[in-house]
């Protein structure tokens, strides 16, 4: 009964939310665990990414297939949506079972269902005053959604060799997704003259392309949220026109999940296929990025500024990235961490935070499974106050050093001279180091103290300053639980200027994550 008030609670605060219903009618409400974006604080480019559920009516929600098109000019694009497209109707007809709208738009081909009765009941629906008018087509609203989208989609967004951009291949829908007799076909304005008539505002978005059509189509996003309708993207279900060669350059896949956060950010929530199938969700066979779950909060380093420039200009390229930050008010409190629970590596950068009891059980699982570890700079004493017991209400790991680390942290000497970093004896082959230049590594904060290491450390690097006697600097942890642990104290925003640091971390998280270089 407790998870049913929470539940009520949470969708009320929601659009488009319902009361949970005690009948057992067919249309009865969906649970949809709807991902939104919000800014960490005013005038900073760091959002949480929230997931909350909210529940709508079967009868009053519409599935619109955007633009799954049989072929395109853009051939890698042609075989992405046929790779998708028998998964797509696999959700398409369990949305159709719970009593769902189907409502088929794949522009620029009415002529090939002119004579079917699924083109003439869109056809039917009675004209409605919009306000805004629906057009055509909706381009990015700068004073809504900032001055570009986050990818750099300007030649077409083809990542192969394309055909002539003004090359129309396509004729038709998909021929694997099936349209039954209840189902709808247009591409314009009378979807929404259908949802109306039909009493639906709710709308489920899914197919292609997120930075264009399913963006800007009559149909689609911007335009079915300025019309005041529920809106929530299928965020498995689509793709976008991006080439890696173009700004950020990064993975495909990456900029495809930038642009869902784009749409999380400025106009609707999104949700996974799982929540109307109940399976796994879909992903493309070329996805094989490692999900890497980078939590920070800690005033002293800026880490939540430097490690977000390290994952948008560096593990993009190569893996999936959660940013999970401390809350601007309460930096023990970390929005979105449910985020870890699927993520394959754990980077953290946190300093002296204590958390609710549900949120440490989180780390902790997660740290049990065996999964590996990443930890930067404060990482050592990340969860437990300096000879203080926790407010009421949080609880600490005092031995997190030693159970996840393997280290002894104990202090750190004070600001001045840089810190000499050398490899240890035995690790010039380690492949951590590379392509990593340690000649030209220097630590720029103070140095940690850390000796003895625990049993089953292995230092890599050590530091070194005047009259002190060396320091380990880096090393692997072999854990308990099974699972290893990767360590530097080094992460101050000077070393994160230098790119032998930024190669280190990135070894770090191919070698713990056995993902392999590209």
């Amino acid at each position: 009964m407790a998870l049913l008030r929470f539940l009520i609670i949470i969708s009320a605060l929601l659009p488009g939310a319902l009361v949970v219903s005690n009948s057992t009618r067919a249309d009865d409400p969906m649970i949809l665990n709807a991902r939104r974006r919000i800014p960490v604080e005013q005038n900073v480019d760091r959002w949480h990414s929230i997931t909350q559920p909210m529940q709508w009516k079967p009868s009053e929600t519409a599935v619109v297939v955007c633009d799954m098109w049989d072929d395109h000019w853009c051939k890698t694009s042609s075989a992405r949506v046929a790779e998708m497209a028998p998964r797509m109707n696999e959700v398409i007809k369990a949305a159709r079972a719970k009593g769902m709208m189907i409502i088929h738009c794949p522009s620029d081909t009415m002529d090939f269902y002119k004579n079917t009765p699924q083109r003439k009941l869109a056809q039917a629906a009675p004209p409605v005053d919009t306000n805004p008018p629906l057009e055509r087509w909706i381009r990015l609203i700068p004073e809504r959604e900032g001055g570009k989208l986050p990818i750099d989609d300007s030649d077409g967004g083809c990542d192969c060799d394309p055909q002539p951009k003004n090359y129309r291949a396509w004729s038709r829908q998909h021929p694997a997704i099936e349209i039954a007799p209840n189902d709808a076909i247009t591409d314009s304005a009378e979807a929404f003259y259908l949802m109306k008539q039909k009493g639906i505002r709710n709308v489920m978005v899914m197919g292609v392309h997120t930075n264009m059509c399913v963006l800007g189509r009559p149909f689609s996003i911007r335009q079915m949220v300025l019309q005041g309708q529920n809106v929530v993207l299928v965020r498995d279900m689509t793709d976008t026109m991006y080439n890696p060669k173009q700004a950020p350059y990064v993975s495909h896949f990456t900029g495809n999940d930038l642009i869902a956060e784009h749409i999380e950010q400025y106009w609707c929530p999104t949700i996974l296929s799982t929540d109307v199938t109940g399976q796994p969700p879909f992903r493309f066979h070329d996805d094989s990025r490692k999900h890497i779950a980078i939590v920070t909060s800690e005033p002293e380093y800026k880490t939540e500024v430097s490690l977000s420039d390290f994952a948008r200009t560096e593990l993009g390229k190569e893996f999936r990235v959660s940013l999970i930050y401390g809350d601007a008010a309460d930096g023990s409190v970390l929005p979105g961490l449910e985020s870890l629970r699927d993520a394959d590596l754990m980077l953290l950068s946190v300093r002296r935070r204590t958390l609710s009891p549900e949120q440490l059980a989180v780390i902790s699982e997660f740290i049990k499974s065996g999964k590996p570890v990443v930890g930067i700079r404060t990482a050592s004493h990340p969860f437990h106050l300096r000879n203080q017991e926790p407010p009421t209400g949080r609880v600490a790991w005092p031995t997190f050093d030693a159970d996840v680390i393997g280290g002894n942290y104990s202090n750190h000497y004070g600001a001045g001279p840089d810190t000499k970093i050398a490899t240890v004896a035995g690790q010039e082959a380690s492949s951590l180091l590379d392509d990593v230049d340690v000649s030209k590594l220097i630590g720029k904060g103070s140095l940690y103290q850390v000796s003895p290491l625990k049993p089953g450390a292995v230092p890599v690097l050590t530091g070194e300053i005047p009259d002190k006697a060396p320091e380990p600097v880096a090393w692997t942890f072999k854990r308990a639980d099974g699972g290893t642990t990767f360590y530097t104290s080094l992460g101050h925003v000077g070393d994160f200027e230098q790119p032998a640091f930024r190669r280190l971390l990135m070894n770090a998280c191919r070698e713990l994550t056995k993902q392999p270089a590209p």
